[in-house]
């Protein structure tokens, strides 16, 4: 049996945009197979902590490792053909390119055979894989940046805020197809009990440092804690 892979290790990351610093002296390890909520207020360095992660930010030092592969001196495509799968706020979907032709480009060499994993993991992808991107719903846009970012097998998928503006059902698929992933996940994310339930740990995030990581079930029964980092209160 194989060793699954993704074990993420990132060591005194301090990093940002030119000369100004948003994260400073970052550390957190996320095992093989991890699923890691990277939580706090806005503005705080969470988008910024994933664009480090895959290089396109100006790093001022510490390291960031992927199965004992240090990444910070690989460009952003070596990076993802280490393992790294980025899912950006953005979505970045080809509005005129069709559902299908979208995924092609995530294949990576893989044979076209390989797109029933994405239509089994959203089905509603296949149902309109003729449609052009730019006619999908915003739930939809979002399916299909995940998908193509899982065809192209990546060891660890990073996620920034993948429920923005998505409606409650959307939501519930989303989840519910990410939580089948064997893969190593980091989820960025505003709706933080959903995050909670899905992730195993949970590093909060105070003006580009740590102020808690550890269990998120723990944290989502520390109210006090969710109230003092997050500005939130879950419901009892």
């Amino acid at each position: 049996m194989s060793k699954l892979k993704g074990r993420l290790e990132i060591s005194s990351l301090t990093a940002g945009y030119g000369q100004t610093r948003i994260i400073e002296n970052l550390s957190l390890t996320v095992p093989a197979g991890g699923r890691l909520a990277l939580l706090g207020r806005n503005g705080v360095g969470k988008t910024t902590t994933l664009a480090t992660m895959v290089g396109q930010t100006t790093r001022h030092g510490g390291s960031i490792t992927l199965d004992g592969v240090e990444l910070t001196k690989l460009g952003s495509s070596a990076r993802a053909a280490a393992g790294l799968g980025y899912v950006p706020q953005t979505r970045d979907v080809f509005r005129s390119l069709t559902v299908e032709e979208n995924l092609v480009t995530g294949l990576k060499g893989r044979p076209r055979s390989a797109l029933e994993e994405a239509y089994s993991l959203f089905p509603r992808l296949g149902e309109r894989r003729r449609n052009g991107g730019g006619e999908l719903s915003g739930g939809e846009q979002q399916m299909l940046s995940v998908a193509r970012a899982l065809l192209g097998q990546p060891t660890v998928l990073l996620l920034d805020e993948p429920l923005e503006g998505l409606a409650p059902v959307i939501c519930d698929l989303l989840m519910q197809a990410l939580s089948r992933l064997s893969m190593t996940v980091i989820l960025v994310e505003q709706q933080v009990d959903r995050a909670l339930d899905f992730a195993g740990e949970v590093v909060m995030l105070d003006r580009g440092r740590v102020v808690h990581q550890g269990p998120a079930a723990e944290a989502k029964a520390d109210h006090a804690l969710l109230e003092r980092h997050l500005g939130v209160a879950l419901a009892r």
